[in-house]
């Protein structure tokens, strides 16, 4: 899980450290036609812009769930579960180091997004995309009558 999650952050902050590096913010450059376009934005929300100019409170928040994200997976019982866990862990990571050391300083760093995609979508990153990607599947796999870090039992 833990390896999931370095891998996560290490894909995370390298993509972010190449955008800042050769885009300017603002002018976004083509990858897929129009359907996924680089644009880097610096971010003081939460995912997908919600949570608007609140960045030292979900500094808090992404501390918090990072230290009960540790604390809960010696308790995950099979490896798609920690699979899981270890995805989301990096994604709320991810942002959380943007948050920790960029400007304008300590806890109120803004989140670096480059990701856009059509219809008024909010830019996003890779982070944002493991959390919300495992939200889907988590509450997918609840859905089906799955027990959050368990092992299905057999009917």
């Amino acid at each position: 899980m833990v390896a999931i999650s370095a891998l996560v952050i290490f894909a995370d902050q390298l993509a972010k450290a190449l955008v800042i590096q050769n885009l300017r913010p603002g002018i976004p450059v083509s990858v897929v036609g129009k359907l996924v376009q680089f644009n880097l934005v610096y971010n003081d929300s939460a995912a997908f812009s919600m949570g608007f100019g609140a960045t030292s409170v979900l500094a808090v928040i992404s501390t918090l769930a990072a230290l009960a994200m540790l604390w809960y997976s010696g308790r995950v019982e099979t490896r798609s579960w920690a699979l899981l866990l270890g995805i989301a862990l990096g994604g709320v990571v991810g942002n959380l180091v943007d948050r920790l050391t960029r400007a304008p300083g300590f806890g109120r760093g803004l989140v670096v997004d480059f990701i856009q995609i059509p219809f008024n979508f909010p830019i996003f990153n890779i982070a944002d995309s493991a959390i919300v990607v495992v939200a889907i599947i988590v509450v997918l796999r609840v859905l089906r009558g799955e027990r959050i870090g368990k092992a299905r039992v057999n009917d």
